[in-house]
Protein backbone atom coordinates (compact mmCIF):
# COMPACT_ATOMS: atom_id res chain seq x y z
CA UNK A 1 0.00 0.00 0.00
CA UNK A 2 1.42 3.40 -1.00
CA UNK A 3 1.87 6.34 1.37
CA UNK A 4 -1.03 8.09 -0.32
CA UNK A 5 -3.26 5.05 0.19
CA UNK A 6 -2.30 4.86 3.88
CA UNK A 7 -2.96 8.53 4.55
CA UNK A 8 -6.06 9.13 2.45
CA UNK A 9 -8.44 6.25 2.99
CA UNK A 10 -11.55 7.71 1.34
CA UNK A 11 -11.14 6.40 -2.18
CA UNK A 12 -13.02 5.75 -5.40
CA UNK A 13 -12.06 3.09 -7.92
CA UNK A 14 -11.95 4.21 -11.56
CA UNK A 15 -12.60 2.30 -14.76
CA UNK A 16 -8.95 2.82 -15.76
CA UNK A 17 -6.31 5.56 -15.92
CA UNK A 18 -5.42 7.80 -18.86
CA UNK A 19 -5.34 4.71 -21.10
CA UNK A 20 -7.11 1.33 -20.81
CA UNK A 21 -3.87 -0.49 -19.98
CA UNK A 22 -3.27 1.76 -16.94
CA UNK A 23 -4.96 -0.29 -14.23
CA UNK A 24 -5.69 -0.09 -11.38
CA UNK A 25 -6.73 3.55 -11.17
CA UNK A 26 -8.09 5.22 -8.06
CA UNK A 27 -8.79 8.67 -6.67
CA UNK A 28 -8.40 9.57 -3.00
CA UNK A 29 -9.78 12.36 -0.86
CA UNK A 30 -6.82 14.53 0.13
CA UNK A 31 -8.01 15.23 3.66
CA UNK A 32 -9.83 11.97 4.35
CA UNK A 33 -13.27 13.56 4.08
CA UNK A 34 -15.94 12.81 1.51
CA UNK A 35 -15.23 13.54 -2.15
CA UNK A 36 -16.50 16.82 -3.64
CA UNK A 37 -19.04 14.95 -5.78
CA UNK A 38 -21.29 11.90 -5.78
CA UNK A 39 -21.91 9.55 -8.68
CA UNK A 40 -25.58 9.33 -9.68
CA UNK A 41 -25.05 7.23 -12.81
CA UNK A 42 -22.31 5.54 -14.84
CA UNK A 43 -18.68 4.78 -14.05
CA UNK A 44 -16.29 7.71 -14.47
CA UNK A 45 -12.73 7.26 -15.65
CA UNK A 46 -9.52 9.12 -14.84
CA UNK A 47 -9.80 11.72 -17.61
CA UNK A 48 -13.56 12.10 -17.01
CA UNK A 49 -12.86 13.25 -13.45
CA UNK A 50 -9.97 15.51 -14.40
CA UNK A 51 -12.37 17.21 -16.81
CA UNK A 52 -15.28 17.23 -14.38
CA UNK A 53 -13.43 18.72 -11.42
CA UNK A 54 -11.69 21.43 -13.45
CA UNK A 55 -14.89 22.21 -15.33
CA UNK A 56 -16.95 22.44 -12.14
CA UNK A 57 -14.54 24.97 -10.62
CA UNK A 58 -14.71 27.03 -13.82
CA UNK A 59 -18.51 27.34 -13.94
CA UNK A 60 -18.72 27.95 -10.21
CA UNK A 61 -16.33 30.90 -10.54
CA UNK A 62 -18.12 32.25 -13.61
CA UNK A 63 -21.48 32.21 -11.85
CA UNK A 64 -20.01 33.86 -8.76
CA UNK A 65 -18.19 36.58 -10.74
CA UNK A 66 -20.95 37.40 -13.24
CA UNK A 67 -24.15 36.33 -11.46
CA UNK A 68 -25.35 34.35 -14.47
CA UNK A 69 -25.94 30.63 -15.13
CA UNK A 70 -22.68 29.28 -16.52
CA UNK A 71 -21.69 26.26 -18.59
CA UNK A 72 -18.58 24.72 -20.04
CA UNK A 73 -17.79 21.95 -22.50
CA UNK A 74 -14.53 20.25 -21.46
CA UNK A 75 -12.20 17.97 -23.43
CA UNK A 76 -8.84 16.61 -22.30
CA UNK A 77 -8.47 18.95 -19.32
CA UNK A 78 -9.16 22.17 -21.23
CA UNK A 79 -12.43 23.89 -22.12
CA UNK A 80 -13.58 23.58 -25.72
CA UNK A 81 -16.12 26.27 -24.86
CA UNK A 82 -17.54 28.22 -21.94
CA UNK A 83 -20.42 30.66 -21.66
CA UNK A 84 -22.95 32.41 -19.47
CA UNK A 85 -26.60 33.05 -20.20
CA UNK A 86 -26.97 35.70 -22.88
CA UNK A 87 -30.05 35.28 -25.13
CA UNK A 88 -29.39 33.86 -28.59
CA UNK A 89 -30.38 35.74 -31.71
CA UNK A 90 -32.15 33.93 -34.55
CA UNK A 91 -28.92 33.42 -36.53
CA UNK A 92 -27.16 31.64 -33.67
CA UNK A 93 -30.28 29.61 -32.88
CA UNK A 94 -30.10 28.31 -36.44
CA UNK A 95 -26.32 27.73 -36.35
CA UNK A 96 -26.63 25.90 -33.02
CA UNK A 97 -29.62 23.82 -34.17
CA UNK A 98 -32.02 25.06 -31.51
CA UNK A 99 -34.45 27.17 -33.53
CA UNK A 100 -38.12 26.99 -32.51
CA UNK A 101 -37.22 25.52 -29.11
CA UNK A 102 -37.99 26.91 -25.68
CA UNK A 103 -34.70 27.50 -23.88
CA UNK A 104 -34.04 28.12 -20.21
CA UNK A 105 -31.18 30.41 -19.10
CA UNK A 106 -29.08 27.35 -18.22
CA UNK A 107 -29.81 25.65 -21.54
CA UNK A 108 -28.82 28.84 -23.35
CA UNK A 109 -25.49 28.94 -21.51
CA UNK A 110 -24.69 25.33 -22.45
CA UNK A 111 -25.79 25.73 -26.06
CA UNK A 112 -23.41 28.67 -26.36
CA UNK A 113 -20.58 26.71 -24.72
CA UNK A 114 -21.15 23.66 -26.90
CA UNK A 115 -21.82 25.57 -30.11
CA UNK A 116 -18.62 27.60 -30.20
CA UNK A 117 -16.39 24.72 -31.32
CA UNK A 118 -18.59 21.66 -31.95
CA UNK A 119 -15.75 19.58 -33.42
CA UNK A 120 -13.76 19.92 -30.20
CA UNK A 121 -16.88 19.48 -28.03
CA UNK A 122 -17.73 16.12 -29.59
CA UNK A 123 -17.66 13.67 -26.64
CA UNK A 124 -17.28 16.43 -24.05
CA UNK A 125 -17.72 16.49 -20.29
CA UNK A 126 -20.31 19.10 -19.33
CA UNK A 127 -20.32 21.31 -16.25
CA UNK A 128 -23.28 23.50 -15.29
CA UNK A 129 -23.38 25.97 -12.42
CA UNK A 130 -27.06 25.52 -11.48
CA UNK A 131 -29.64 22.77 -11.08
CA UNK A 132 -30.24 21.06 -14.42
CA UNK A 133 -33.74 21.57 -15.81
CA UNK A 134 -35.67 19.64 -18.46
CA UNK A 135 -34.89 22.17 -21.22
CA UNK A 136 -31.16 21.68 -20.70
CA UNK A 137 -31.46 17.89 -20.38
CA UNK A 138 -33.48 17.69 -23.60
CA UNK A 139 -30.71 19.45 -25.51
CA UNK A 140 -27.98 17.31 -23.92
CA UNK A 141 -29.95 14.18 -24.77
CA UNK A 142 -29.19 14.75 -28.47
CA UNK A 143 -25.46 15.57 -28.31
CA UNK A 144 -22.48 13.23 -28.11
CA UNK A 145 -21.17 13.66 -24.57
CA UNK A 146 -19.39 11.49 -22.00
CA UNK A 147 -20.85 12.97 -18.84
CA UNK A 148 -22.05 15.90 -16.77
CA UNK A 149 -21.43 17.52 -13.40
CA UNK A 150 -23.86 19.96 -11.78
CA UNK A 151 -25.07 20.92 -8.29
CA UNK A 152 -28.35 19.08 -8.79
CA UNK A 153 -30.98 17.82 -11.22
CA UNK A 154 -34.72 18.19 -11.57
CA UNK A 155 -36.39 14.80 -11.33
CA UNK A 156 -37.46 14.73 -14.97
CA UNK A 157 -34.08 16.04 -16.15
CA UNK A 158 -32.27 13.28 -14.27
CA UNK A 159 -34.54 10.66 -15.83
CA UNK A 160 -33.74 11.98 -19.33
CA UNK A 161 -29.99 11.99 -18.72
CA UNK A 162 -29.95 8.49 -17.23
CA UNK A 163 -31.28 7.18 -20.55
CA UNK A 164 -28.24 8.42 -22.50
CA UNK A 165 -25.64 5.97 -23.79
CA UNK A 166 -27.82 2.99 -22.99
CA UNK A 167 -27.97 3.97 -19.32
CA UNK A 168 -24.19 4.41 -18.97
CA UNK A 169 -24.04 8.21 -19.19
CA UNK A 170 -21.88 9.58 -16.36
CA UNK A 171 -23.86 11.87 -14.05
CA UNK A 172 -22.09 13.55 -11.14
CA UNK A 173 -23.62 15.76 -8.49
CA UNK A 174 -21.19 18.35 -7.18
CA UNK A 175 -21.10 19.38 -3.54
CA UNK A 176 -21.53 23.17 -3.73
CA UNK A 177 -20.43 23.54 -0.10
CA UNK A 178 -17.16 21.62 -0.53
CA UNK A 179 -14.04 23.68 0.17
CA UNK A 180 -10.84 22.56 -1.54
CA UNK A 181 -7.74 22.24 0.66
CA UNK A 182 -5.38 25.20 0.72
CA UNK A 183 -2.55 23.24 -0.91
CA UNK A 184 -2.62 20.95 -3.93
CA UNK A 185 -0.30 18.12 -4.91
CA UNK A 186 0.71 16.10 -7.97
CA UNK A 187 3.25 13.37 -8.62
CA UNK A 188 5.56 12.99 -11.63
CA UNK A 189 8.17 10.22 -11.88
CA UNK A 190 8.13 9.60 -8.16
CA UNK A 191 8.48 13.30 -7.29
CA UNK A 192 5.62 14.97 -5.41
CA UNK A 193 4.95 18.64 -6.18
CA UNK A 194 3.08 20.93 -3.79
CA UNK A 195 1.81 24.45 -4.25
CA UNK A 196 -0.73 26.88 -2.88
CA UNK A 197 -3.98 26.43 -4.79
CA UNK A 198 -4.76 29.17 -7.32
CA UNK A 199 -7.45 30.87 -5.25
CA UNK A 200 -7.22 34.30 -6.84
CA UNK A 201 -10.67 35.79 -7.43
CA UNK A 202 -11.16 37.11 -10.95
CA UNK A 203 -13.84 39.75 -11.34
CA UNK A 204 -14.18 43.24 -12.75
CA UNK A 205 -12.57 44.82 -9.69
CA UNK A 206 -9.47 42.60 -9.65
CA UNK A 207 -9.02 42.27 -13.41
CA UNK A 208 -9.98 45.54 -15.03
CA UNK A 209 -8.27 48.24 -13.04
CA UNK A 210 -5.43 49.50 -15.26
CA UNK A 211 -6.11 50.74 -18.79
CA UNK A 212 -2.81 51.37 -20.60
CA UNK A 213 -4.02 52.54 -24.03
CA UNK A 214 -5.19 55.89 -25.36
CA UNK A 215 -8.66 54.46 -25.90
CA UNK A 216 -10.26 53.84 -22.49
CA UNK A 217 -13.88 53.15 -23.50
CA UNK A 218 -14.90 49.80 -21.99
CA UNK A 219 -18.61 48.96 -22.32
CA UNK A 220 -20.32 46.60 -19.87
CA UNK A 221 -20.51 43.78 -22.42
CA UNK A 222 -16.73 43.90 -22.89
CA UNK A 223 -16.21 43.89 -19.13
CA UNK A 224 -18.30 40.75 -18.86
CA UNK A 225 -16.51 39.07 -21.76
CA UNK A 226 -13.03 39.88 -20.44
CA UNK A 227 -13.91 38.36 -17.07
CA UNK A 228 -15.41 35.32 -18.82
CA UNK A 229 -12.30 34.83 -20.96
CA UNK A 230 -9.90 35.22 -18.04
CA UNK A 231 -11.71 32.76 -15.77
CA UNK A 232 -11.81 30.33 -18.67
CA UNK A 233 -8.03 30.64 -19.08
CA UNK A 234 -7.55 29.88 -15.39
CA UNK A 235 -8.63 26.31 -16.22
CA UNK A 236 -7.04 26.02 -19.70
CA UNK A 237 -3.71 24.26 -20.26
CA UNK A 238 -1.03 26.90 -20.85
CA UNK A 239 0.13 28.71 -22.86
CA UNK A 240 -3.38 29.93 -23.62
CA UNK A 241 -5.24 32.81 -25.27
CA UNK A 242 -9.02 33.17 -25.51
CA UNK A 243 -11.48 35.25 -27.58
CA UNK A 244 -14.97 36.04 -26.24
CA UNK A 245 -18.09 37.74 -27.56
CA UNK A 246 -21.65 38.10 -26.28
CA UNK A 247 -21.11 36.03 -23.16
CA UNK A 248 -19.40 33.05 -24.76
CA UNK A 249 -15.95 31.88 -25.72
CA UNK A 250 -15.63 31.85 -29.51
CA UNK A 251 -12.00 30.73 -29.78
CA UNK A 252 -9.61 29.11 -27.29
CA UNK A 253 -5.95 28.41 -28.05
CA UNK A 254 -4.54 25.99 -25.47
CA UNK A 255 -1.27 24.26 -24.70
CA UNK A 256 0.97 25.91 -27.30
CA UNK A 257 4.63 26.56 -26.61
CA UNK A 258 4.55 29.87 -28.51
CA UNK A 259 2.12 32.54 -27.39
CA UNK A 260 1.53 33.83 -30.90
CA UNK A 261 0.59 30.27 -31.92
CA UNK A 262 -2.07 30.37 -29.16
CA UNK A 263 -3.33 33.66 -30.57
CA UNK A 264 -3.39 32.25 -34.11
CA UNK A 265 -5.06 28.98 -33.07
CA UNK A 266 -7.77 30.75 -31.08
CA UNK A 267 -8.11 33.22 -33.94
CA UNK A 268 -8.70 30.48 -36.51
CA UNK A 269 -11.36 28.94 -34.28
CA UNK A 270 -12.95 32.40 -33.96
CA UNK A 271 -13.00 32.80 -37.73
CA UNK A 272 -14.64 29.40 -38.18
CA UNK A 273 -17.25 30.25 -35.54
CA UNK A 274 -18.14 33.48 -37.35
CA UNK A 275 -18.05 31.98 -40.86
CA UNK A 276 -20.57 29.35 -39.75
CA UNK A 277 -23.00 32.29 -39.64
CA UNK A 278 -22.40 33.19 -43.30
CA UNK A 279 -25.73 32.97 -45.19
CA UNK A 280 -24.35 30.50 -47.75
CA UNK A 281 -23.07 28.22 -45.01
CA UNK A 282 -26.31 28.41 -43.01
CA UNK A 283 -28.39 27.69 -46.10
CA UNK A 284 -26.55 24.67 -47.48
CA UNK A 285 -29.22 22.43 -49.10
CA UNK A 286 -29.01 19.23 -47.05
CA UNK A 287 -31.07 16.15 -47.62
CA UNK A 288 -33.91 15.95 -45.07
CA UNK A 289 -32.55 13.12 -42.91
CA UNK A 290 -28.98 14.39 -42.51
CA UNK A 291 -28.09 14.57 -38.80
CA UNK A 292 -26.74 17.58 -36.92
CA UNK A 293 -23.18 16.20 -36.62
CA UNK A 294 -22.96 15.60 -40.38
CA UNK A 295 -24.40 19.07 -41.05
CA UNK A 296 -21.82 20.67 -38.76
CA UNK A 297 -18.95 18.79 -40.42
CA UNK A 298 -20.21 19.71 -43.89
CA UNK A 299 -20.52 23.38 -43.00
CA UNK A 300 -16.96 23.44 -41.72
CA UNK A 301 -15.76 21.77 -44.93
CA UNK A 302 -17.61 24.48 -46.83
CA UNK A 303 -15.67 27.07 -44.84
CA UNK A 304 -12.26 25.44 -45.05
CA UNK A 305 -12.41 24.48 -48.73
CA UNK A 306 -9.46 22.67 -50.28
CA UNK A 307 -11.30 19.35 -50.13
CA UNK A 308 -9.78 16.19 -51.51
CA UNK A 309 -11.75 14.26 -54.12
CA UNK A 310 -13.12 11.78 -51.52
CA UNK A 311 -14.09 14.70 -49.24
CA UNK A 312 -15.83 16.38 -52.17
CA UNK A 313 -17.82 13.21 -52.91
CA UNK A 314 -18.76 12.78 -49.25
CA UNK A 315 -19.75 16.44 -48.93
CA UNK A 316 -21.87 16.45 -52.07
CA UNK A 317 -23.64 13.25 -51.00
CA UNK A 318 -25.13 15.20 -48.08
CA UNK A 319 -26.57 17.93 -50.32
CA UNK A 320 -29.78 17.88 -52.31
CA UNK A 321 -28.40 20.49 -54.73
CA UNK A 322 -24.81 21.10 -55.84
CA UNK A 323 -23.09 23.88 -53.89
CA UNK A 324 -19.58 25.34 -53.80
CA UNK A 325 -17.31 26.00 -50.83
CA UNK A 326 -16.84 29.59 -49.72
CA UNK A 327 -14.24 31.43 -51.76
CA UNK A 328 -11.35 33.34 -50.19
CA UNK A 329 -12.99 36.60 -51.26
CA UNK A 330 -16.32 35.62 -49.66
CA UNK A 331 -14.59 34.70 -46.41
CA UNK A 332 -12.51 37.86 -46.24
CA UNK A 333 -15.55 40.05 -46.92
CA UNK A 334 -17.65 38.30 -44.25
CA UNK A 335 -14.90 38.48 -41.60
CA UNK A 336 -14.80 42.28 -41.88
CA UNK A 337 -18.19 42.22 -40.12
CA UNK A 338 -16.74 40.61 -36.97
CA UNK A 339 -16.25 43.27 -34.29
CA UNK A 340 -16.35 43.94 -30.57
CA UNK A 341 -14.40 40.82 -29.62
CA UNK A 342 -12.63 40.59 -26.25
CA UNK A 343 -9.32 38.79 -25.80
CA UNK A 344 -7.51 37.54 -22.71
CA UNK A 345 -4.03 36.05 -22.40
CA UNK A 346 -2.83 33.95 -19.47
CA UNK A 347 0.60 35.66 -19.54
CA UNK A 348 2.12 38.80 -21.05
CA UNK A 349 2.49 39.36 -24.78
CA UNK A 350 6.23 39.34 -25.56
CA UNK A 351 5.83 40.85 -29.04
CA UNK A 352 3.33 42.96 -30.96
CA UNK A 353 2.60 40.09 -33.38
CA UNK A 354 -0.12 38.89 -31.01
CA UNK A 355 -1.93 42.22 -31.35
CA UNK A 356 -1.50 42.16 -35.12
CA UNK A 357 -3.10 38.71 -35.23
CA UNK A 358 -5.91 39.75 -32.88
CA UNK A 359 -6.72 42.77 -35.04
CA UNK A 360 -7.64 40.42 -37.92
CA UNK A 361 -10.35 38.78 -35.80
CA UNK A 362 -12.42 41.77 -34.70
CA UNK A 363 -10.69 42.24 -31.33
CA UNK A 364 -11.44 45.59 -29.70
CA UNK A 365 -10.64 44.80 -26.06
CA UNK A 366 -7.60 43.07 -24.55
CA UNK A 367 -6.57 42.10 -21.04
CA UNK A 368 -3.18 40.63 -20.20
CA UNK A 369 -0.88 40.64 -17.14
CA UNK A 370 1.74 43.02 -18.58
CA UNK A 371 5.37 42.89 -17.49
CA UNK A 372 7.16 42.23 -20.78
CA UNK A 373 10.33 44.10 -21.74
CA UNK A 374 8.39 45.13 -24.84
CA UNK A 375 5.25 46.37 -23.10
CA UNK A 376 5.58 49.79 -24.73
CA UNK A 377 5.84 48.20 -28.19
CA UNK A 378 2.73 46.12 -27.51
CA UNK A 379 0.82 49.15 -26.17
CA UNK A 380 1.84 51.15 -29.26
CA UNK A 381 0.53 48.39 -31.53
CA UNK A 382 -2.74 48.31 -29.64
CA UNK A 383 -3.06 52.09 -30.01
CA UNK A 384 -2.48 51.77 -33.77
CA UNK A 385 -5.63 49.65 -34.01
CA UNK A 386 -7.64 51.82 -31.63
CA UNK A 387 -8.11 48.95 -29.18
CA UNK A 388 -8.52 49.16 -25.43
CA UNK A 389 -5.93 47.19 -23.44
CA UNK A 390 -5.71 46.58 -19.72
CA UNK A 391 -2.87 45.22 -17.61
CA UNK A 392 -4.25 42.97 -14.90
CA UNK A 393 -1.00 42.01 -13.18
CA UNK A 394 -2.49 38.48 -12.87
CA UNK A 395 -0.75 35.56 -14.55
CA UNK A 396 -2.95 32.48 -15.03
CA UNK A 397 -0.69 29.56 -15.99
CA UNK A 398 -2.40 26.20 -15.55
CA UNK A 399 -0.68 22.82 -15.89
Amino acid sequence: MSTIQKNYLHQFELKYGSNPHQKPATIYSLNGDDLPFSVLNGQPGYINLLDALNAWQLVLELDEALGLPAATSFKHVSPAGAAVNVPLDETLREVYDCQNKELSPLATAYIRARGADPLSSFGDFIALSRIVDVYTAEFIRKVVSDGIIAPGYDEDALKILKEKKGGKYIILQADSEFKSPEHEFREVAGVVFSQLRNTIKINEKSLLKKVVTKNTALPNAARRDLVLASITLKYTQSNSVAYALDGQMIGIGAGQQSRVDCTKLAGRKTETWFLRQHPRVRNLPFHEKIGSVERTNARILCIEGGMTAPEQRSWKSLLSVTAEALSVVEKEKWLTKLEGVSLSSDAFFPFRDNIDQASKRGVYYVVQPGGSNRDEEVISATDEYGMVMLFSGIRLFHH
